[in-house]
């Protein structure tokens, strides 16, 4: 579906499906003409079901936001402080492998500049899921928040806290103990009471660590990010990764139903409501003028091997102003095996977007694409 000023999305749409093997893709747009909806591909390889309005959608590490929020709305009520240091809430958790809880701050948790390791590349999780074989053994497995706080800490510091940003789940691990341990409820219901019920977030909503379906209409998810049986992941190097990747002619598998409680949140969303969500986030609609600013405190992230041309605050990321001519535009994002989910917004003139796609992401060249077309700003990717 077409609509005024959004052709060239759409066709930037097709171009994923066509030449970047993305079965499906679907993005929603909402500026001051209204909103506008954009699909190509399919929701099911199988069936040939088409991608639609309102699929209930994992939004990936787009969760930390939601937790940093409502870290930040505590603070505004005055029950912890983002300068406080972490063995504050929780003695001892950061006293193991050469870390130091006295020192690192929540404020570099949620900003990613405590110095924990990229927990997300931790063999220990990613080994589960390298193969195919290895995927159908382990898909299904259990993460407990214990878990995810040894994980965390399996490997020693990579820098001093606040010495520099280095993307680690495992600071959000350590930010969603603190809230727990705070407020004595759930992750899950303190960031629908501060978050998502304030923002009418209807089809938002936080997955059980043992709940691996969704509760609505959703596409499935396929995956082509895995080595060839066989391969140790630790074997790996940035000289060699080609080689142990699995033959590329090779059928997506279906990874819909997957335990994801390793996640950021576990949130699942749609476009609309994470359009909803960005808006507030961006142009602060939901934190205290104080909290706004804090989040919007953002520190580079050149030279960490993630998403370039941003700089990041509390739980997410701002496109570099060097790129964009000035023009601020805010966003989140997040893939693993089956996704891929993007939303931004640019408080200046009230434009949001939000995208999903249905395989994990291979590079940035859609985001940045949408980027150009929606906001009118060209990046290289």
């Amino acid at each position: 579906m077409t609509g005024k000023g959004h052709e060239g999305t759409q066709r930037a749409l097709e171009r994923a499906v066509a030449e970047f093997d993305i079965p499906g893709v679907v993005v929603e747009v909402k500026d001051a003409d209204g909103t506008w909806f954009g699909t190509a591909g399919v929701a099911d390889l199988a069936t040939g079901a088409r991608r639609g309005p309102g699929e209930l959608l994992p939004i990936g590490s787009g969760g930390k936001a939601f937790t940093a929020a409502t870290i930040l709305t505590l603070e505004a009520e005055g029950r912890l402080g983002i300068e406080d240091p972490v063995h504050k809430w929780l003695p001892g958790a950061l006293a193991t492998n050469g870390y130091d809880g006295d020192k690192i701050t929540i404020r570099h948790l949620l900003g990613n500049t405590g110095g924990l390791f990229a927990t997300g590349l931790a063999p220990e999780l990613v080994s589960g899921y390298a193969s195919r074989s290895r995927f159908a053994e382990h898909r299904f497995d259990v993460w407990t928040l214990d878990d995810l706080l040894r994980l965390a800490v399996s490997q020693p510091p990579v820098g001093e806290p606040g010495e520099r940003f280095v993307y680690a789940n495992g600071g959000y691990y350590f930010a969603r103990a603190i809230i727990e341990k705070v407020t004595g409820n759930s992750h899950a219901d303190e960031v629908e009471r501060a978050v998502i019920r304030p923002l009418g977030l209807t089809s938002t909503y936080a997955r059980p660590d043992t709940e691996t379906g969704y509760r609505g209409p959703h596409p499935r998810a396929y995956s082509t990010q895995f080595y060839r049986d066989g391969v140790d992941p630790a074997d790996v190097t940035s000289d060699n990764w080609e080689s142990m990747m699995e033959d590329p002619g090779l059928e997506p598998l279906d990874v819909t139903e997957f335990n994801t409680s390793w996640e950021t949140g576990n949130l699942i969303s749609t476009t609309g409501d994470m359009i909803r969500f960005i808006e507030a986030m961006v142009g602060g609609g939901l934190l205290p003028p104080a909290q706004h600013r804090k989040m919007w405190t953002t520190v580079p992230t050149e030279g960490a091997n993630w998403l370039p041309h941003t700089r990041y605050g509390l739980g997410m990321f701002e496109l570099d102003r060097a790129v964009t001519g000035g023009r601020v535009v805010r966003g989140v994002g997040g893939s693993y095996w089956g996704h891929m989910f993007c939303a931004l917004g640019a408080p200046d003139d009230g434009r949001t977007v939000a995208f999903h796609t249905n395989k994990e992401a291979t590079g940035w060249d859609l985001l940045f694409k949408i980027v150009e077309m929606e906001f009118g700003i060209t990046i290289d990717a």
